[in-house]
């Protein structure tokens, strides 16, 4: 193995290299922009730091003021998980809708639009797509982030999202590596552990990112989970086995690879951020992605220091941070030349969805629309509303990677096409009489979301079915309950595009 000696100087822009930081704020904080001109080469940017395409595109052009190849990245999976619309609802329907469809140049369409909205407003890495095999129907945090659990299927369709988003200009950063489907815990709130055979991780787990790899992703996130027929002791993100030992070698990816969040509780409240990024370094990864929760100076100056401090004392390779930094600045470059030879992207204009427009209208610009239109699955007769009816959301706690703050549903479409529409949200403290109180005469919408999940759910829905049998049901969620209603109508995903859907349908008034 190759002795480096590094200067301080060199060192601390090597620290520096391997972090993806957040921030507050809609304009480049003064700590960042400095950072940058010491040897930050990313930035993560997150649902708060995003208001319009405009203000986006004139972030992303602050940033590259100071560094003009800093790599952008974003954790846009469109569908239940986005940041360019945040507050709106996505314009594309997540994986699990994609996956229902199963046309794989409907996939790789989507990306390609997705990655030119977000190429447009200067972002050059995706945090997508999540190549999870969902095998778990009760899993917290996957569900319909997931193209579905046919491994076959998953694989297929996430080789497809990265040629799609890649074509773009959009480093695709397939996770979470090795695969999160088959858990029971969300690993932002503690430590998900998954103990199947090693022949069932290589059929299952890996299958998707063998062809991601395939594809040619860019890089991989790496998941902060147990295997422990890979390694009883660490998990995924701190393994070498894992890391350096399956993905690099056994699997052969040369890209950039990523941690998921550092701050979530599966590191922090185990290793701590500072010795979980030095072991993540050390075990093989590449970037130490955080600011999801920590979005602060002295966030990034504590991992910087606490990576220096482990080369300084012998913990740390040098040579391997090294490695590391370069294999950032290689993607960061990549990026660059292709912004190149695309050339600047096309025009934002002030409160416009990002993207709409520039693709010419038609099939580009409404492709998502597109797919959450042929994902629909109708159970049942529908007999169109004429008349404003009331809709009953039911709300199950938000996961920490969707978020609360992006709205979902189908009230404020079917209020579009039928004025006077009145909607109600209701948790597990309510009753089925509260709903149809509150329902009245109007015929009742129920929308649930993984109804399989939650018992309180399947107990008000079924009272009401048994008051008022021609509700009609919305699915937004993993479709796995027997269908229920008159009609039963599952959309695969709680997008926006997913709700205008259903609306339509619920309504005889769409395309």
């Amino acid at each position: 193995m190759t002795t480096l000696t590094h200067s301080s100087d060199t060192l601390t822009r090597d620290a520096l290299a391997v972090l993806q930081p957040g921030f507050q704020g809609t304009t480049a904080p003064d700590w960042l922009l400095r950072r940058i001109g010491e040897g930050l080469t990313s930035v993560g940017l997150f649902g708060r730091n995003i208001t319009s395409p405009a203000q986006l595109a004139a972030l992303t052009a602050q940033l590259r003021a100071e560094r003009d190849d800093v790599l952008v990245a974003i954790d846009e999976e469109g569908g239940d998980v986005t940041r360019l619309e945040v507050r709106d609802g996505s314009s594309f329907p997540g994986n699990y809708a994609l996956g229902s469809v199963d046309d794989v140049d409907l996939t790789r369409a989507v990306a390609r639009e997705l990655g030119g909205r977000l190429a447009a407003c200067g972002v050059n890495l995706n945090w997508a797509p999540s190549a999870d095999v969902n095998s778990d129907v009760n899993n917290p945090v996957i569900g319909v982030r997931s193209f579905g659990a046919d491994p076959a299927l998953v694989s297929r369709h996430t080789a497809a999202y990265v040629e799609g988003l890649q074509s773009a200009g959009v480093a695709a950063c397939t996770k979470h590596f090795p695969g999160h489907g088959d858990t029971a815990v969300d690993s932002h709130h503690a430590l998900p552990r998954i103990d199947v055979d090693f022949d069932t991780l290589h059929a299952r787990e890996l299958a998707p990112f063998r062809s991601a790899i395939a594809a040619g992703s860019k890089s991989v996130m790496s998941a902060h989970i147990l295997l422990s027929a890979l390694d009883p002791d660490r998990p995924a993100t701190l393994s070498p086995q894992i890391v350096t030992g399956l993905l690099r070698e056994e699997l052969g990816f040369d890209g950039l690879i990523v941690t998921d969040g550092i701050e979530m509780q599966a590191i922090a409240s185990t290793y701590g951020i500072e010795r979980g990024s030095v072991l993540a370094i050390a075990a093989g990864v590449d970037a130490i992605c955080v600011g999801g929760g920590l979005a602060d100076e002295d966030t990034v100056l504590r991992l910087r220091d606490a990576l220096v401090a482990a080369v300084r004392e012998g913990e740390l390779p040098e040579e391997r941070l090294a490695d590391a930094a370069a294999r950032v600045r290689a993607l960061a470059d990549w990026a660059l030349r292709v912004r190149g030879a695309s050339g600047p992207g096309a025009a934002v204009q002030e409160g416009t969805a990002p993207g709409n427009g520039s693709a010419g209208g038609g099939t580009g610009a409404d492709i998502g629309l597109v797919a959450a239109r042929r994902a629909l699955r109708v159970t049942g007769t529908i007999e169109p509303l004429q008349e404003a009816p009331y809709v009953a959301s039911f709300a199950p706690v938000a996961n920490i990677a969707v978020g609360d703050e992006t709205p979902w549903g189908v009230a404020a479409e079917l209020a579009a096409l039928l004025p006077g529409t009145e909607t109600g949200t209701y948790g597990g403290e309510n009753t089925a009489a509260e709903v149809l109180a509150a329902a009245g005469e109007r015929r009742i919408v129920a929308v649930v979301r993984d109804i399989h999940r939650h018992a309180w759910m399947t107990a008000v829905l079924d009272g009401i079915l048994a008051a008022r049998p021609d509700t009609a049901v919305v699915e937004m969620g993993v479709n796995h309950a027997e269908p229920a209603g008159s009609p039963h109508i599952a959309t695969y995903g709680a997008a926006r595009v997913c709700g205008r859907a259903a609306a339509e349908a619920l309504t005889g008034r769409g395309a």
